[in-house]
């Protein structure tokens, strides 16, 4: 699903259709976003936890030629579902791929 097919299931379930569905879904990203950047942690109980985490320099290797290579440190968004989340994706798999 992308964020266009995002839109148009939100605009199902409001009023005020496409319009409204798209600044509500731009609204949420935007929270979101700024809060995470602004090194905030964002708890949305029962979906997940979206955080800022620092990733310390490393060396990595070059899967091509196994050398050495220099990895500057970083700074990156993550996210953790939560256990509704979790069960309800669990919950969905089809038993006959186990």
């Amino acid at each position: 699903m992308n964020k266009s097919q995002l839109v148009d299931r939100i605009a199902q379930q409001i009023e005020g259709g496409r319009s409204n569905a798209t600044k509500a879904v731009d609204a949420v990203f935007d929270a979101i976003q700024e809060a995470v950047s602004a090194g905030e942690k964002v708890t949305i109980t029962g979906f997940g936890v979206f955080e800022r985490v620092e990733r310390a320099a490393r060396t990595g290797r070059n899967p091509a030629t196994g050398e050495p290579v220099h990895v500057a440190a970083s700074v990156v968004p993550k996210f953790r579902p939560g256990s509704e989340f979790k069960a309800s994706v669990s919950a969905s798999e089809d038993p006959q791929d186990n």
